[in-house]
């Protein structure tokens, strides 16, 4: 079903700067999967947009260019599933609004006061574990059909640059991954 609905978006997926940000968004899927599977114990996450990505994590630049030119390598290859990660931003809304609807919807009938939702407690709860059960296999599929294009065309990565960045956060570690022809 997901499928055949963004078949019919299709005109609006394949619009040049969405399309460009679905497969920069795969090649960042991509680089994550073999940076985790080379790095184990290292926390990442990215960002990506028409021009490129972004990597946070605290990372050498050699790492991330090995790293971001095997991925290209393997999607080009039909590695297709590199570009769909279970810890992606899209699985996690998935996640977390089917789990707040699911809440909302147990409410319902409810009265209005602490004791009526509390007598829901337990419709709530199956109600949100039903809907989390959901989401998991549903945001991989919203991943694959709608926020990442697994073939990266004519992708080509212009440039790598490392950026050290401080804030509320203490200091963090940036790359910067510049593509074109996507």
């Amino acid at each position: 079903m997901i499928a055949s609905v963004a078949k019919a978006a299709s005109p609006v997926l394949n619009v040049t700067f969405v399309r460009r940000t679905r497969r920069n968004h795969a090649l960042e899927h991509a680089t994550v999967h073999i940076l985790a599977d080379k790095t184990k114990a290292r926390p990442l996450a990215g960002r990506s947009d028409a021009a490129g990505f972004w990597l946070f994590g605290d990372l050498e630049t050699e790492q991330v260019e090995a790293a971001v030119s095997e991925a290209l390598r393997r999607l080009r290859s039909g590695e297709h599933s590199l570009a769909v990660h279970p810890g992606c931003g899209t699985a996690r809304l998935t996640t977390g609004t089917l789990a707040g609807l699911a809440a909302l919807s147990g409410t319902i009938g409810a009265k209005r006061n602490l004791g009526g939702v509390l007598l829901r407690l337990p419709t709530i709860i199956l109600l949100t574990m039903s809907a989390i059960f959901v989401a998991e296999p549903l945001g991989l599929q919203l991943q694959e059909h709608f926020t990442t294009l697994g073939d990266p065309g004519e992708m080509e990565v212009v440039k790598v640059e490392r950026k050290e960045g401080g804030g509320m956060m203490g200091n963090v570690t940036l790359h910067r991954i510049t593509t074109a022809n996507g």
